[in-house]
């Protein structure tokens, strides 16, 4: 089989491809910059944009299977550059996929399509997409998982996956920013009653999409019961959010966080955060923002007994065990690292972000 992941570069993406590549298959990264790491473990790899028809087509041409991680991700920026990217790029991997006789996309997507400021509760597949969007990232996802889905045909199958907050070794967005506000002390917990949300561990993530995209081109009436469907998949039980995110500071030799704010005052320091991030024009996502906060604070969390029944997903990782194997990989990158190189916060982060810098990661 061959694939294409574009995204390559990225977190999700990355893991993708290389669990595609190990059990045998052709494999094409499609990412805006070099990724050395990639090529060195037999990835083919072509560079260029979303927003270039041309460079999308030349990278799928003679592919079977195409997985899109890439999207533009935040809490802010201008609406123009994620629909640039979101919208139009995943228009133009569509057109890429049917002009060049593929035969199925796995597109991931986000819980954030279908949530805005309430609580969701072991919802399901059912949710309507949201009428109320927290921001552009949500927005323009929800439209082109649209696309995605109402592209799907007998001869082109497509199917969306919607994992929330994917975590875990090799994480190179929410672990770094979550240790740097930790280090720098602006991490702060919001009294109230607990919040619960989905997490994802990466491997169970990876498995998803393999899985979904095996049975897209199994054919039959696996794939046709999946064809142009959307679905949840996460660890399957929700965690309180500060434990989790307690834990990920344990795991990187970190203390957990302690002090605390109540919702009325993070919502107002988040809104001046946004108003002198914008009237100081500056580039990428406020420090804080009002999407962030109310992430923190709201209880957020989905059913997976679809995926489970339709796609043969089962997740293995627990939170304990994957916080063991996280705790197991920061020891490994502080052995096999001079004293000088920094820790993980310090690395240059890929430019390909997936959902992944997905808002529902914190």
């Amino acid at each position: 089989m061959k694939a294409l992941v574009t995204g390559a570069g990225g977190f999700l993406g990355g893991a993708i491809a290389r669990a595609l590549k190990d059990r045998g298959d052709e494999v094409r990264g499609f990412s805006r910059g070099e990724h050395p790491e990639l090529a060195a473990y037999g990835i083919e790899q072509y560079q260029g944009d979303l927003v270039d028809p041309d460079a999308v087509a030349e990278a799928a041409n003679g592919v079977h299977i195409l997985f899109h991680t890439a999207a533009k991700v935040g809490a802010g920026g201008r609406y123009a550059d994620f629909h640039a990217t979101n919208i139009a790029g995943t228009a133009n991997v569509i057109r890429a996929c049917r002009e060049g006789g593929m035969l199925a996309l796995v597109h991931t997507s986000t819980p954030s399509v279908v949530t805005s400021h309430k609580a969701l509760e072991n919802a399901d597949e059912s949710a309507s997409y949201a009428t109320r969007h927290n921001g552009h990232y949500s927005h323009t996802k929800a439209e082109a998982e649209r696309l995605v889905l109402s592209s799907a045909t007998d001869e082109f199958k497509t199917v969306a996956l919607r994992p929330p907050i994917i975590w875990g070794p090799g994480d190179t967005s929410l672990l770094p920013r979550i240790i740097q506000r930790a280090q720098n002390g602006s991490l702060r917990r919001i009294r109230g009653r607990p919040a619960f949300a989905d997490i994802t561990f990466i491997n169970d993530a990876v498995r998803a999409h393999l899985n979904a995209g095996d049975r897209l081109l199994a054919g039959g009436e696996g794939a046709l019961r999946i064809n142009g469907r959307p679905y949840f998949v996460s660890a399957g039980t929700p965690v309180v959010i500060w434990d989790f995110l307690n834990g990920l500071l344990e795991a990187a030799d970190l203390p957990p966080i302690q002090k605390t704010v109540g919702l009325r005052t993070a919502l107002v320091a988040a809104w001046f955060s946004e108003k002198i991030h914008t009237l100081m024009r500056r580039q990428g996502d406020p420090r804080m923002s009002r999407w962030i906060v109310r992430q923190l604070a709201t209880s957020r969390w989905f059913d997976i007994s679809a995926a489970k029944r339709d796609i043969g997903y089962e997740p293995l990782v627990s939170m304990e065990d994957g916080m063991r194997l996280l705790k197991a990989w920061f020891e490994e990158q502080d052995r096999a690292e001079p004293e000088d190189a920094g820790k993980p916060e310090d690395r240059e982060n890929p430019e390909d972000l997936e959902d992944p810098e997905d808002p529902d990661r914190v």
